[in-house]
């Protein structure tokens, strides 16, 4: 299963092509995430989601797309965001990574092109169905840049870089991409979600109540709840119980604990609430899964 790698702050350990290009290019399926979904997570870098088979849905500040296929998605930087599957139908997608100090060394340009689209708040993200008038062209660029990746060849990075900057020159060219209407930076209801929610990624595997987790954030429970439902369709308790239980799949998965100890270390108190939640959740008990999982494997 492939796992993200977070830091304390829900920001991605990118796994770039090299360690000092920030580029990142990958063909991947649904299937190989536990529990077929990405955990809520945000970067300074740039998404383009490209749907080559199915379905995904995509959470983005808690707007919820539904992605089709042939469907292109960026996910502007420093957005809270994941996808996951719909119905737990499988997604074979492309993901494109591009960090914007990519685009050109020239402040001047950088001003002018790049750092109006990255401060526009009102600009969370670009959806660009198969059937919007430059939802081709821009596949065909992400397509392109997938298959550069495949050939693997000298220098191919440059190019992915070229194709991504005629890109993003087109896309601003045509009014998709621009400054926002006053400039304005990250929402600070955004920030405080994303504190929140950090939080509870670094403590899951302990007691934690709602005051604590509104603490987090320096509001009051009521506002916790709110921004919780807001941007994440859940209550806070909620969102918390499918992270612990999304940690144990990934350690019944990988690790030989027994089934008591990974529901203690993903801070599920009484072993009987822990199977009786997943069984809820998977239809089947935790033993059943590492069970079926093993027969699978075999």
């Amino acid at each position: 299963m492939l796992k993200i790698e977070l830091m304390p702050d829900l920001s991605e350990v990118i796994p770039y092509e090299q360690a000092r290009i920030p580029l990142y290019i990958r063909t991947a399926d649904l299937s190989v995430y536990p529990d077929m979904s990405a955990p809520c997570h945000w970067h300074e870098d740039l998404e383009w989601i490209h749907i080559l088979e199915g379905t995904m849905c995509y959470d983005i500040n808690g707007r919820r797309l539904v992605l089709e296929k042939q469907d292109s998605l960026m996910v502007n930087a420093r957005q809270m965001h994941y996808g996951y599957s719909l119905h737990r139908q499988d997604c074979r997608f492309l993901c494109v990574l591009f960090h914007p100090s990519l685009f050109c060394s020239n402040q001047s340009l950088m001003q002018r092109y790049v750092e109006p689209v990255l401060k526009n708040c009102c600009l969370e993200y670009l959806h660009l169905p198969s059937g919007h008038v430059h939802g081709p062209e821009t596949a065909d660029f992400l397509l392109r840049i997938a298959a550069l990746k495949e050939s693997a060849e000298e220098g191919y990075e440059l190019e992915a870089i070229s194709l991504m900057q005629i890109l993003w020159s087109r896309l601003w060219k045509y009014r998709e991409l621009g400054p926002g209407p006053d400039g304005r930076e990250m929402d600070e209801n955004l920030k405080i979600q994303k504190d929140m929610v950090s939080f509870l990624y670094q403590h899951y595997g302990e007691k934690i109540t709602l005051d604590e987790i509104a603490a987090s954030g320096h509001v009051s429970r009521s506002k916790c709840c709110r921004l919780f439902k807001h941007y994440l369709q859940q209550s806070p308790v909620d969102f918390l119980n499918a992270y612990r239980l999304r940690v144990s799949l990934h350690l019944l998965d990988t690790t030989g604990q027994s089934v008591t100890d990974i529901a203690l270390a993903c801070g599920f108190r009484h072993l009987s609430y822990f199977s009786r939640y997943f069984y809820n959740h998977y239809g089947c008990t935790p033993r059943e899964y590492r069970e079926r999982r093993n027969y699978r494997d075999r």
